[in-house]
């Protein structure tokens, strides 16, 4: 039990608990948050999920607390905040739902080939990729525009934001394709 517990599965499972909370921001009457206070809120909200994501990876490595567990949770966690952030901005109105359908369509079914291949011992054939990485990135800077919903410095984040989760839709695509590419040798090998 103590080493589910460790600090960098701690601030993983932060992560998740976050999720809720940019969720319930919308539900609040508007009278209690204007809508430019629950965008902030809810904006501030992911990009601290964001930087745990960051965080605890570091602390994981720093304090040499890297377990199997915590493998599994970050990516788990990972996939949820997107997901609901992703969902939330559907429901806004500023996401397109073939691409919140892309996004979160892949996440699962690269989370089951994962699981898949893992059970036939060739995990290692579809770990992360840089393309996950730089869909991973995009998506990362496009949700928090999205959610801001107002200008940035002069720059109409709506308009900057479903360009960048257009890309990362793209992205989603091309990754998945890589890496049901890498298992497909193993696929037929185990049938």
């Amino acid at each position: 039990m103590r080493r589910l517990l460790n600090v960098p599965n701690v601030v993983t499972f932060s992560r998740i608990v976050l999720i809720p909370l940019i969720i319930g921001l919308y539900y609040l009457p508007d009278h209690w948050l204007s809508w430019e206070a629950k965008n902030f809120s809810a904006t501030a909200v992911f990009i601290v999920a964001a930087v745990t994501d960051w965080l605890d990876g570091y602390l994981a490595r720093r304090l040499n607390q890297m377990s199997a567990f915590g493998a599994f949770l970050d990516p788990v966690a990972d996939k949820l905040i997107v997901a609901g952030a992703l969902v939330v901005l559907l429901y806004l109105g500023r996401v397109d739902m073939l691409v919140a359908l892309i996004i979160i369509g892949r996440e699962i079914a690269i989370s089951a080939l994962r699981e898949w291949m893992a059970k036939v011992g060739q995990a290692t054939s579809v770990a992360v990729a840089y393309i996950g990485k730089l869909k991973t990135g995009f998506q990362m800077v496009a949700i928090p525009l999205l959610l801001y919903h107002d200008p940035v410095v002069g720059l109409d984040s709506q308009w900057l934001g479903t360009l960048l989760i257009n890309v990362a839709a793209v992205l989603t695509v091309i990754s998945m394709l890589y890496y049901m590419r890498k298992a497909l040798p193993h696929a037929t090998a185990a049938s």
